[in-house]
């Protein structure tokens, strides 16, 4: 056979103190916090169940799939050769085979055919790991997810478009819902005059003898080749909740015309569209008039999936870091082996670590109250909203530290360096802004009591266990005493000071001591900083760095 191996031989020198070419690895097996976080919290059958999916995100074939699907961006086709009008999205073969990673192993419907019984903990924990084969494509996963609680709220909407939704079929061609073997969903919601505000909505709503039709336009559709989507439209009782098909049950493509595909900073695997509906066909969904309320049933799975994607890239750079910083050796020692350079990467370990333990317990949460228990329920209204804030402002400056560690390779494309630096600030951006999403924090806190009170019952377990943060959560609790109309200023610190806390209190009950107690320090002590790589003197380093895997 012959050698396929790169050359270290070049002609005027010897490749030297490079790391060692990419290889397979297991995402699941090398990752001890997520081991443990399934082996304490999930039914056993959820770690079985992602184990082959770990083994195979981690595959270099499969990383070499997402590289691919970056490299080669989705296309807009407006027209045919003939000049008819297709309106389609073509994408690159990489992009279908990860779709089939996700969606033939039943990862965007196991949170509802196992609904209760751990299946959204199976369904957060492989986001996190097919997010670290590519970001990008966990966009339609996540709304495909996400849309049932949308569809249960008009049980023949459900009962026409679930089956397909939970099959475990990625089935990308353009025909009617009837006749395809999966399906899968998009969201357009937003609009130019509006934004964020969707109560500015101004997309029309008429009903007609062939049923609903809409017309106005929305400046971002999610992966616009979904075979649905949900969307808002302003009918005559108010802004109502419409599923939009692609296809109309004749086998007519609707009319529901793709302007441009965005050009975004990073997320370049999944397509973004501006779209027009020209009288598109369309049907109710929920209760006529109350279409904001009905469509954030969707909102809060996503917001779940948009807080744990920034922990999976988080642990992918870190990973990467760890590997060039063990083989590569400047000023006679390895990387690695460097103080500086080992207190950045285990206070790098702690943010991963910290974030994935918030995302399992929102998790969790989700899995309690579909089994009817209040405070999970609670707990499952506001834990997204916090994580989703404090996990994406963590991430921009966590891939700007892992680039630094590779130094210039860092910074260019042939490294996921770069790319996952390019995706960072997209799970902020998307589903509400960081603003918004504080805000939606106070109307949480204020709305539902019940949800701070089971926040309060989670710091109450370990209450007299660490000095920084019990000083932490009493001044917390003077800040939620002020007024109401007083904390919308402070609602950054408060939705930061709430993650953090909470983060705390989960790594005390279940981590390592090292790990929870330098975290706290780290975090809510007097030596806490904005930048990574500030630990206390004594941090025990070894144990810390450890927990990155091999």
């Amino acid at each position: 056979m012959p050698d396929t191996a790169p050359r270290t031989r070049l002609a005027t020198h010897e490749v030297t103190n490079q790391p060692a070419p990419p290889t397979d690895r297991d995402l699941l097996g090398e990752d001890t916090p997520l081991h443990e976080a399934l082996a304490r919290d999930a039914p056993e059958w959820v770690a079985r169940r992602l184990a082959p999916l770990g083994r195979e995100a981690g595959s270099e074939r499969v990383q070499a799939l997402g590289e691919t699907a970056n490299r080669h961006p989705p296309e807009l086709r407006l027209f045919d050769r003939h000049g008819r009008r297709l309106d389609e999205v073509v994408y690159h073969p990489a992009y279908h085979e990860l779709m089939q990673l996700a969606i033939d192993h039943g990862w965007h419907a196991v949170a509802w055919q196992e609904e209760g019984s751990g299946g959204h903990q199976a369904h957060v924990a492989a986001l996190y790991l097919l997010t670290q084969a590519e970001p990008g494509v966990c966009c339609p996963v996540t709304m495909t997810h996400a849309a049932l609680p949308v569809l249960r709220q008009t049980p023949a909407v459900e009962a026409h478009w679930a089956p397909g939704l939970l099959a475990w079929d990625y089935d990308p061609r353009v025909l009617p819902a009837g006749e395809k073997t999966g399906l899968t969903f998009g969201m357009a919601m937003t609009e130019k005059q509006g934004g964020s505000d969707v109560r500015a909505n101004t997309t029309r709503a008429e009903s007609s003898a062939d049923g609903w039709r809409l017309t106005g336009h929305k400046w971002f559709c999610s992966a616009p080749m979904s075979d649905a989507f949900l969307t808002l439209a302003r009918s005559d009782e108010g802004l109502s909740c419409f599923l939009v098909p692609r296809v109309t049950a004749e086998g007519e493509r609707n009319a529901i015309e793709l302007q441009r595909l965005k050009e975004k900073c990073g997320n370049r695997a999944n397509a973004s569209a501006e779209i027009e509906y020209r009288g598109a066909r369309a049907e109710p969904v929920g209760e006529a008039g109350r279409g904001i309320a009905t469509i954030l049933e969707m909102v809060q799975q996503t917001r779940l999936d948009a807080a744990t994607a920034p922990v999976g890239m988080m642990r992918q750079a870190l990973v990467e870091a760890w590997r060039h910083v063990r083989e590569r050796h400047a000023f006679g020692r390895a990387l690695a082996e460097q103080p500086l350079m080992r207190v950045l990467l285990a206070d790098m370990a702690l943010e991963v670590e910290a974030g994935l333990v918030l995302v399992m317990r929102a998790a969790r949460a989700f899995d309690g109250a579909a089994r009817g228990d209040a405070a999970e329920g609670a707990l499952a209204r506001l834990l997204p909203t916090l994580a989703k804030y404090w996990h994406n402002k963590r991430t921009p400056g966590f891939m700007a530290e892992a680039m630094e560690c590779l130094g210039g390779i860092g910074y260019v494309e042939e490294t996921p360096l770069a790319r996952l630096y390019r995706e960072a600030p997209v799970n902020s951006i998307w589903e509400g802004s960081g603003n918004v999403i504080c805000l939606d924090l106070l109307r949480v806190l204020g709305r539902h009591p019940e949800a701070l009170a089971a926040l309060q019952a989670e710091f109450a377990a370990v209450r007299g266990q660490q000095a920084e943060l019990d000083r932490a959560l009493a001044l917390l609790e003077t800040e939620l005493a002020a007024p109401p109309a007083s904390l919308e200023p402070r609602a950054r610190w408060l939705a930061q000071r709430l993650a953090q806390c909470l983060q705390a209190a989960l790594l005390l009950r279940h981590a390592p001591s090292e790990v929870a107690e330098t975290f706290c320090r780290s975090r809510l002590g007097d030596e806490a900083g904005p930048a990574y790589g500030v630990l206390p003197a004594d941090a025990p380093l070894p144990a810390l760095l450890a927990r990155i895997g091999d």
